[in-house]
């Protein structure tokens, strides 16, 4: 069974896909109960959870690599009051790197974005 593939829409505006509308996208392509996805979405982003607090490294070809990454404590300003110094602690943060695939379909997308004509809206005529 494969997913089927859904080109972008041309115009493509910022939407976000909820762990809900991932499950009632697959379990109609795969013809699978909801609750079966459910488990295999839930179960699958809990170990990636338990991988990275253990400090492994997730390494997804063609999708990218997730790992632990150390932050330096830094001075921060307060933006009410930039006189005042603030220490922001060290910590650890997870790291995204895109793969391959995933990096050429994006700036693929950007590339198309940024080649489109931009229309003067008709409040403004041309001279």
């Amino acid at each position: 069974m494969s997913l089927k593939k859904v080109s972008p829409p041309e115009e493509q505006i910022m939407t976000t896909i909820t762990k809900k509308r991932l499950v009632q996208v697959i379990s109609q392509q795969l013809g699978l109960h909801p609750n079966d996805v459910r488990n295999v979405i839930q179960g699958f982003l809990d170990h990636m959870t338990d991988c990275l607090a253990k400090g492994e490294r997730l390494e997804f070809r063609d999708f990218g690599v997730f790992e632990i990454v150390e932050r330096k404590q830094k001075i921060g300003r307060n933006p009410k009051n930039a006189a005042v110094a603030i220490v922001i602690p060290a910590r650890s943060a997870v790291k995204f790197t895109p793969g391959k695939k995933m990096k050429k379909l994006i700036e693929k997308d950007l590339s198309k974005q940024a080649h489109k004509k931009v229309e003067t809206p008709s409040a403004f005529p041309r001279m």
